[in-house]
């Protein structure tokens, strides 16, 4: 503690905006303020703050917040007038600390608006010269396994379009900014060079209902005289061959683009650049075809060098057509799509077959960046895929049409060798099947690019056990894998954002990454798909190609493909998602930007529960008493269920239909009753108490008649499978005097499958934490570090590197199967981890408050982990001494405090803390600042 009262040791540091650090493109005109302290003080809290928001570009004040009384140094909303458009700020930050009279020095920051709501877009849609995108792929589901597409792809798709815009600077530029946004997704150069690094703009969306627009700073690429805007479109998520259908032209068959770029002079002018039908365009540029799954072909003889330079000779290119475009632009919000890592190739197989395969020795998204040397006209192909077979040769695992995952290139024939990697393409794999190719390559010929959000890693796990370091590793690896513009289920064959999949995930990714603004901007998507009834869809960007789900017949059990828009559970993710941020990054604004949705969602459940009967009673006489509760029972619509139960995908039956035919009825009303306990939180929140207290006395209606419907007096829950039984007591459904019984038959199933786990998708988050919280520990650990399938261990015994779609996607005989080797659902489990192993437990929004209560009694000899929280590093790091006592250390952020938790069993506690040693309880409150406690077990 400092000695001197009123004089400040502490800095002020880490200064965000909306969760980014001196962002260029805010997106909101009332932005919030971050920041955290940069000491190792100890019980440091802050008694109030001070805020300054001054507008640079008119040298005005902005916002002066006064001293306000508040301990708030996460996201505190601006507070003047709401913020101009394509402005730029500065701003200031002072804090007064608890127990000082002076406050600490100023801190500064800037940041820049980008185009807001004030400000409408001007600039015109232009369509360059371009091949209309022929349909493709299956139109149906039931196609899929039939469909053979035999044609190659330089024969269905087309050449990329390039435009070139020329503009003239008569001045010198202080200031340039590129607004741009396409139809499909574009690559812009000016004089030579890329505008940014991002990849994969605009990024997707529903694009129909909202399509975001993207802000570079080119100043530094903009000079006097003749100047070059180049941009290069191509299918993407806009009109390429995506989904699990393989289909085409979701929702156009023509790529367009629209730009505006503003500059700044140093005289005090200013300009802006149009798209309009002064630019021209031409398809007959090096890339021959481009497409997100299918893959990229680059034709290196043409030589197109300086084509978005000056002095390039377009007289053959074609004018562009400027046409009329509705379309809802939006800007985008959160961290770019880029290249965030490179892995060296592992070594070069020759396998059995006789092929030749480069090995990563990691399976990720992204492309292969090569060296080649060869004649000219040499075409060498790369085929991606995620695993060998059971023989040790190439697999593509991933069947479907169009799901090719082939990149081509042509050879210049360039003495010194040519380099190359794909730009509008990116792909699910570990391994490339290389033709080809001469003899004598060497792995460090090709390098794996790893494309992913540019999402900082704020949670770090590590243990004395390597295999749950490779679990972790894992989980956070099919993370980043997935999380490339939307949370997907895969990034090879669906490439889906599917809503359950990140419903179940969204707590492990906000204790590894930084994942605010990326799942804030997946949410305005969902709510822009949601249907007027209040349906939330599966799959979000919804695109129209898959709207006739909604429009078809009712969905049956019966139906081996069982087509849903909406399901129970699934469309949850708009509730527990933003629920989830705000409890990890005290966001209460994600809330409010997504309560009409879930109100919407929740009245739409309460709707259909009342209207009627599941199919097994519908016609069978009913007493009063069960007919009345069955409108407070979600139970007559299908949904997908406990998807993925092991059980239920073997025996005679087994198929992934089994799971939503046997758990459909009561995942349903557990799921329905579930959100509504959510929602009556979220309205406690934001201060509905009204609708806190309806959603609640519905909530408690709802787990009355569940129990009466469901709930036999031995605790026996239909259907005889684990994931009933987890959710019921996870979720508080099963009355207190039926919890031991109810736990029991739970242990009972588990005992069954000989100390597996035998949940699916919405249960197995819940698993461990129920057996927990029944005193089932040793179990709960049991099933944790089981290494026979179906577990997480498996996957991690059979060579591992990613999460898997299935328990079993390299069955134990050695088969590997068509599944998807990068799906991080299942990996959830990365929460309990750290929450239990490592102790590292949120009990208020932001960390505000946290508890540390390692498992010393889980087999292992060292844990250590930690989250950056909005205030800072928590950290928790134990083992077992030489000596035979146990040593925990932990750093507690500034301005928050926590609750060390030890075994009641613990002895000789001893607390080491700021130069001081005592002896202290089994439950300490601790404020900021490191320490250690030590004790005997």
């Amino acid at each position: 503690m400092n000695r001197f009262k009123g004089v400040s040791m502490v800095d002020i540091g880490d200064l965000g905006v909306e969760h980014l650090t001196s962002p260029t493109g805010v997106w909101t005109a009332r932005p919030r303020y971050s920041w955290r302290f940069a000491t190792t003080e100890h019980d440091l809290t802050q008694s109030a703050y001070e805020l300054e928001v001054v507008d640079l570009d008119r040298s005005a004040p902005a916002w002066r917040s006064g001293r306000v009384p508040s301990s708030r140094t996460t996201l505190v909303e601006h507070g003047g007038d709401v913020l101009r458009s394509a402005t730029r700020y500065g701003w200031r930050v002072r804090s007064w600390l608890a127990g000082r009279s002076d406050p600490t020095a100023w801190a500064h920051s800037e940041f820049e608006t980008t185009l807001l709501g004030d400000e409408p877009w001007t600039a015109p849609w232009i369509e360059p010269e371009q091949a209309p995108v022929r349909p493709d792929g299956a139109a149906r589901f039931q196609d899929l396994h039939s469909l053979r597409i035999d044609s190659p792809p330089e024969d269905r798709l087309h050449p990329l379009p390039y435009v070139r815009q020329r503009f003239d600077v008569d001045g010198e530029v202080v200031r340039a900014r590129l607004y741009a946004t396409a139809h499909g997704i574009y690559r812009a150069e000016i004089n030579g060079s890329p505008v940014s690094d991002e990849l994969f703009a605009p990024g997707n969306d529903s694009y129909d209902r909202r399509l975001s627009f993207q802000v570079y700073d080119v100043t530094g690429l903009v000079g006097r005289g003749e100047n070059v805007l180049g941009l290069t479109l191509s299918d993407g998520w806009y009109a390429g061959r995506v989904g699990i259908l393989g289909s085409s032209r979701h929702y156009g068959e023509r790529l367009r683009a629209t730009w505006q770029l503003r500059l700044a002079y140093a005289d005090g002018r200013a300009s802006t650049l149009l798209s309009d039908g002064t630019a021209v365009s031409s398809t007959d540029g090096p890339l021959r075809y481009a497409d997100l799954a299918v893959g990229e072909c680059f034709d290196a003889r043409v030589d197109w060098d300086g084509w978005s330079r000056p002095g390039f000779d377009d007289s053959g290119w074609s004018e562009v057509r400027v046409v009329d475009v509705d379309q809802p632009l939006v800007p985008f919000a959160g961290e770019p799509v880029r290249p965030v890592l490179e892995l060296p190739a592992v070594e070069i197989i020759r396998t059995p077959a006789a092929e030749t395969v480069v090995d990563f020795g990691q399976v990720i998204a992204g492309m292969i960046r090569f060296r080649v040397r060869g004649p000219r006209g040499a075409i060498v192909r790369l085929e991606h895929s995620e695993v060998l077979d059971e023989h040790g040769n190439f697999l593509m695992n991933i069947v479907g049409p169009n799901k090719d995952q082939t990149d081509v290139y042509v050879l210049a024939g360039a003495d010194d060798g040519e380099t190359w990697t794909p730009t509008f393409t990116f792909h699910g794999f570990r391994y490339a099947r290389l033709t080809g190719f001469p003899e004598g390559i060497r792995p460090d010929d090709f390098t794996a690019v790893v494309t992913s959000s540019d999402l900082p890693v704020i949670g770090e796990f590590s243990c004395s056990d390597e295999r749950l370091n490779r679990l972790h590793q894992n989980v956070r690896w099919s993370q980043r894998g997935n999380f490339l513009s939307i949370p997907t289920d895969c990034p090879q064959r669906e490439r889906y954002g599917w809503t359950g999949d990140i419903q179940v995930f969204a707590p492990t990714a906000a204790t590894n990454m930084a994942v605010a603004p990326f799942l804030s901007r997946w949410l305005a998507n969902v709510r822009a798909d949601q249907l007027e009834d209040g349906r939330i869809t599966n799959i979000s960007p919804d695109p129209p190609s898959l709207r006739f789900i909604a429009e078809g017949p009712p969905p049956s059990y019966d139906d081996p493909v069982m087509l849903l828009v909406s399901s129970a559970g699934w469309g949850d993710a708009i509730a527990i998602v933003p629920h989830v941020l705000y409890e990890h990054f005290d966001d209460v604004r994600v809330l409010e930007e997504n309560y009409p949705a879930m109100v919407a969602w929740a009245e739409y459940q309460i709707r259909s529960a009342e209207r009627g009967l599941p199919p097994r009673l519908v016609g069978v006489e009913l007493d009063d008493a069960r007919r009345a509760r069955q409108r407070y029972l979600w139970n007559n619509e299908p949904n997908f269920g406990d998807w993925l139960a092991p059980s239920t995908l073997v025996g005679p039956d087994g198929d992934q239909i089994n799971a939503p035919r046997r758990t459909g009825e009561i995942v349903g009303s557990l799921s329905h009753g579930h959100l509504l306990d959510r929602l009556s939180q979220i309205a406690s929140v934001l201060g509905r108490s009204a609708d806190a207290e309806r959603f609640a006395a519905r909530a408690s209606a709802v787990r009355a008649a569940f129990a009466d419907e469901y709930i036999d007096s031995q605790g026996r829950i239909p259907g005889d499978l684990q994931g009933p039984y987890v959710l019921a007591l996870a979720f508080d459904f099963v009355p207190d005097d039926l919890v031991p019984l109810v736990a029991d038959q739970l242990v009972e199933l588990i005992k069954r499958a000989d100390d597996h786990l035998d949940t699916g998708f919405l249960s197995v988050p819940h698993l461990l934490d129920v057996l927990w919280d029944t005193g089932q520990r040793d179990l709960a650990r049991r099933i944790l570090f089981q290494e026979t399938a179906p577990s997480w261990l498996y996957e991690v015994t059979q060579g591992a590197t990613t999460i898997w779609e299935g328990w079993e996607a390299i069955r134990t005989d050695g088969t590997v199967t068509e599944l998807s080797f990068n799906h991080y659902a299942f990996g959830c489990v990365d929460d309990w981890i750290f929450r239990r192993l490592a102790g590292l437990q949120l009990i208020e929004p932001g960390y505000r408050r946290s508890r540390i209560e390692p498992d010393f009694e889980c087999g292992l000899t060292r844990v250590s982990a930690h989250v950056d929280t909005p205030s800072g590093r928590l950290a928790s790091s134990w083992q077992r001494l030489e000596n035979g006592r146990v040593e925990l250390r932990v750093d507690v952020p500034p301005n928050t405090t926590t609750t060390i938790a030890l075994p009641a069993s613990a002895r000789g506690i001893r607390l080491e803390r700021a130069g001081l040693t005592r002896q202290v309880a089994a439950e300490t409150d601790l404020g900021s600042g490191s320490a250690t406690v030590s004790f005997d077990l």
